[in-house]
């Protein structure tokens, strides 16, 4: 028996955080002794700060420095402090221990594979998936697309999904086969995953203002943002030595964007990566001499990073590479019609 779309993603309507949002009405600004003129509305649109049709909201000091803030025509010193005294007066602070209750994990399709994660893909956290091509990293992407809209442990009620898709790699075909193996209803698993193709760096930037638009718009309702690949539109927009200091900084912001995005909205955010050889590998005697691309940006920046390989067949292997909670070990798994499963014996 198929379950309905309602079962599949309950109803968040009546849903209210109990932390104030990073965006505040601009309503409360002027309350706070500052005029909102046009040419600021205008300029917000960088910044993230537009709803819909009409400028509503600013992000405020939490999420933009000082100084960017005072790069706005229209903004002076004297208002970013005004900007702030309003974040100040407005927004409740929790302790780490309170915020870290609100996590919640999104099944991987596999009980061995969420064992190594400590219960799958955790929210309010960047988990990065690495590997050669073949090795299942788009695959579980698919299964993760249809796993996180599915109810789960520790009352998870299911929810929306994100998928920015930078390598034309995205099927709505395979998400039937994997709502077959679930048995929820393919319309309702196709109408709860959002999908936006990204064609440059720049492009997939612009895309994580939608994302964070949309997620401020509908709060609560979304639950994952996959990224596929995270690099591969980088490698392609900057080549070369020269090139490479402007790509880690604009990776940099990106990756610091995707902090605050999963941070603020209580998301799980997963990004696949590629692998690059290593040419100093033969030097220390490294038995792998092929490395994740993206550097030292890109580790520092993921919370949980998981090195996937080939096995045999069907089979994968997936070992924590770096976790802040979790220990290195490994977990194998199998790719089967119905998305990522339990390896068979």
């Amino acid at each position: 028996m198929k379950v309905s779309e309602d079962q599949v993603v309950e109803d968040c309507s009546g849903y209210q955080d109990d932390d104030e949002s990073f965006f505040q009405d601009i309503d409360l600004l002027q309350k706070h002794g500052m005029y909102v003129n046009s040419d600021l509305k205008i300029n917000c649109v960088s910044y993230q700060l537009i709803d819909t049709c009409t400028v509503r909201c600013i992000s405020l000091s939490v999420v933009i420095t000082d100084h960017a803030l005072c790069n706005i025509k229209g903004l002076s010193e004297a208002k970013v402090e005004k900007i702030k005294e309003a974040n100040v007066g407005s927004r409740l602070l929790l302790s780490n221990s309170a915020k870290r209750k609100q996590v919640f994990h999104i099944t991987t399709g596999s009980q061995e594979f969420d064992k190594l994660l400590g219960g799958g893909i955790e929210s309010m956290a960047i988990t990065e998936a690495f590997g050669e091509f073949r090795t299942g990293k788009t695959q579980l992407s698919h299964t993760l697309c249809v796993t996180a809209q599915l109810p789960g442990e520790d009352g998870y009620s299911g929810g929306k999904i994100i998928f920015i898709d930078t390598e034309n790699t995205f099927r709505p075909d395979r998400l039937r086969d994997i709502a077959d193996r679930f048995n929820v209803d393919h319309d309702a698993v196709l109408d709860n995953v959002l999908y936006a193709r990204a064609y440059t760096s720049e492009h997939q930037m612009e895309l994580l203002d939608f994302v964070a638009a949309k997620f401020h718009e509908e709060g609560g309702v979304f639950k994952l943002l996959i990224v596929d690949s995270i690099m591969a539109l980088f490698r392609v927009d900057f080549s070369g030595r020269g090139e490479l200091a402007e790509r880690q900084q604009k990776l940099a912001q990106m990756l610091s964007r995707l902090q605050k995005i999963s941070e603020e909205y209580n998301v799980a955010v997963f990004v696949t990566n590629q692998m690059t050889a290593d040419p100093g590998a033969g030097m220390t005697f490294q038995a792998d001499p092929k490395k994740p691309i993206g550097g030292h940006i890109l580790a520092h920046a993921s919370t949980t990073r998981i090195s996937l390989r080939k096995g045999r067949g069907e089979m994968r292997i997936a070992k924590i590479f770096d976790s802040p909670d979790m220990p290195e070990n490994e977990a194998t798994f199998a790719i089967t019609a119905g998305g990522v499963t339990d390896a068979k014996e």
